[in-house]
């Protein structure tokens, strides 16, 4: 197991820099140092491979968002800390990855929508409802629309046709989340939003 996710990391830090279409097997078992024959051990084809790691990453990512919200003070915290870790998790990945996923590796992409229509859903709807409960967000909020309009807002960073290779999408999705949040915040919301903000500047 240690030797298949010792390989899963080396494809992803290679898929997540190129794609997934420009880099082949032989790429994989050459920046290893490792045979083919060794990754065919542990993976049926590149689509599989394509799959497993991706699946790893969502595990990963998504394992690191509930702790974050366990450790949170409250519901605009934990979005401030989840960005981090994204920050983190996402620097310099390049967006033509989902589109790969989408155009060629179908099994890949469906675990991409399940996360996405599932778990992300889950996530931001109660961070929503933890916000309103905690007076933080306003108390009239329809969530089920703006889980929606979250889920996609993440999403849009990953499309070149409205944010091109010119823009940061660290910091597309900083603003965009800084935006949603003032949008739904309360009063004491906004307070929080600023301080977290000044804490977030001066690390």
């Amino acid at each position: 197991m240690e030797v298949q996710e010792r390989i899963m990391d080396k494809a992803f830090g290679l898929f997540r820099q190129f794609g997934t279409r420009s880099i082949t097997m032989d790429d994989i078992a050459e920046k290893m140092g490792i045979s083919k024959k060794t990754l065919y051990a542990h993976f049926t084809d590149k689509d599989d491979m394509v799959t497993q790691t991706i699946s790893r990453f969502i595990s990963i990512i998504t394992e690191e968002c509930w702790a974050d919200k366990e450790k949170s003070k409250d519901a605009i915290e934990e979005l401030f800390l989840v960005m981090e870790m994204l920050d983190r998790r996402l620097l310099n990945i390049n967006p033509v990855i989902l589109l790969d996923l989408q155009k060629f590796h179908a099994k890949a992409w469906q675990v991409f929508l399940d996360y996405q229509n599932n778990l992300l859903a889950t996530m931001i709807r109660e961070n929503l409802e933890r916000g309103i409960s905690e007076g933080v967000y306003r108390p009239d909020l329809d969530i089920k629309v703006l889980t929606q309009y979250r889920i996609h807002a993440c999403m849009i960073t990953f499309q070149p046709e409205v944010f091109s290779g010119s823009y940061d999408m660290n910091k597309v999705q900083k603003v965009l989340l800084e935006n949603f949040l003032y949008g739904v915040a309360s009063l004491k919301g906004y307070q929080l939003i600023e301080a977290y903000k000044q804490l977030s500047q001066n690390k």
